[in-house]
């Protein structure tokens, strides 16, 4: 059982690390990306020029948030 603790911790930290925000970014485009492929829409440079650009905006949000100034408190 330690074994498979260990291992789902060793998932977590390699796919989430240090920022959660970015990891669900990269499923999401994943999964547009995912669902652009099954309706056929676009070629491969279609879908790499778009995988591209919604990773870079998937990071851009992530870091516009991390970023962004607090309110006085």
């Amino acid at each position: 059982m330690n074994f498979l603790k260990s291992f789902g911790r060793f998932w977590y930290d390699f796919v989430v690390g240090d920022d959660w925000k970015i990891a669900v970014g990269v499923v999401l485009a994943l999964a547009a990306l995912v669902g652009v492929l099954a309706l056929g829409v676009l070629g491969d440079a279609g879908l790499t020029l778009l995988g591209a650009a919604l990773l870079m905006t998937a990071f851009s949000v992530s870091l516009a948030i991390d970023v962004r100034p607090r309110g006085k408190k």
